[in-house]
């Protein structure tokens, strides 16, 4: 395919910068698709050459120029050479990148956006106290509150597993007052329009009970009786392949083994906890129900082995193959 994937350089002193780099130059001779880091272009420059990665980075100029590797930075190169892991500079500055990568990707010039890993933490220590995380800051660019956050990814025999969620970064104690029918359907819905949009035969979902056995009738509690069951109803109405609530405990076990297409589950680690066993390098997060196509890897910045050039690409290079995928059958 010929076009352009945006990455946003994320947090630079993690291990996104690295990622990028090792994943777009495992994808580059793919296809002929067109690359724009928005990032630090002497980061990138610096850790190409450290990397030994044969990667011809111009500085951009515009979607008319030759060649397939570029940088831009809204910043203008502004972040100082030097900093401590989470600064408040770099947390910044990764925020100014994604806002640009989502407003390219809004104004359409851009087929996709892929994010590398922020730190929220220091995100909102550098002042930007209602960061909750990437996916809400986009759906709140992009004006739309109707969006989900999936995670999918496929196991060593290729079995993928699929899962929308229902509630995304709020504590457990919170779960049981903000799951909605609302956010249940909306789920149900993106989950089955991504099965459209991923190509695949049927769209078939399932929906994961919140307490033990999905409820036992009402004795572990009555979400599922008063919630989750109503929603699952209105979407069947509504012509959607849909079932549940389903136990917890064996819904993912039947969506690897092919049963289900995408699981919707009722809050984050009831549905990461599965695909990271599953999918650990290779998963991807894929924001639903945005104007235009934003996929990351599935995990953070890794401050740890940042700058040992020991990072596993795996999971960006997933990330960027999806993009691509998800803007050819856009297209």
């Amino acid at each position: 395919m010929t076009g352009w994937i945006g990455i946003s350089l994320g947090d630079v002193t993690g291990v996104g910068p690295e990622v990028t780099l090792k994943a777009i130059a495992s994808e580059a001779g793919r296809d002929d698709t067109r690359y724009l880091v928005v990032g630090n272009e002497n980061v990138l420059r610096q850790l190409t050459t450290r990397l030994s990665l044969n990667l011809p980075l111009s500085s951009f100029s515009g979607y008319s120029a030759s060649g397939r590797f570029f940088v831009t930075d809204p910043l203008n190169g502004t972040l100082p050479p030097t900093n401590l892991a989470g600064s408040p500079d770099v947390a910044r500055a990764s925020v100014a990148w994604l806002r640009d990568g989502g407003q390219r990707c809004l104004r359409g010039e851009l087929d996709a956006l892929v994010t590398a890993p922020v730190n929220k933490e220091s995100i909102i220590r550098a002042g930007q106290e209602h960061f909750v995380g990437q996916t809400e800051f986009l759906s709140e660019l992009a004006g739309t509150d109707q969006t989900a956050m999936m995670l999918l990814g496929h196991d060593e025999k290729n079995r993928w597993l699929r899962v929308a969620l229902a509630t995304v970064h709020i504590a457990i104690k919170s779960v049981p007052e903000k799951l909605t029918r609302e956010k249940i359907l909306l789920a149900i819905e993106l989950a089955a329009q991504s099965c459209r949009d991923l190509g695949l035969p049927r769209a078939r979902i399932a929906v994961a009970g919140l307490n033990p056995h999905a409820g036992e009738g009402g004795e572990f509690g009555d979400e599922e009786i008063t919630t989750i069951a109503p929603a699952v109803q209105v979407a069947k109405q509504n012509g959607f392949d849909v079932m549940g609530p389903l136990s917890g405990d064996t819904v993912f076990h039947y969506a690897l083994c092919g049963d289900y297409d995408a699981v919707v589950a009722m809050y984050h680690d009831q549905g990461l906890a599965p695909l990271k066993a599953v999918a650990f390098d290779t998963g991807v997060n894929w924001t639903l129900g945005l104007p235009f196509i934003r996929t990351s890897p599935d995990h953070g910045t890794a401050y740890d082995i940042a700058g040992k050039g020991v990072a596993n690409p795996s999971s960006m290079i997933s990330a960027i193959s999806l993009a691509k995928q998800l803007a050819k059958n856009k297209k």
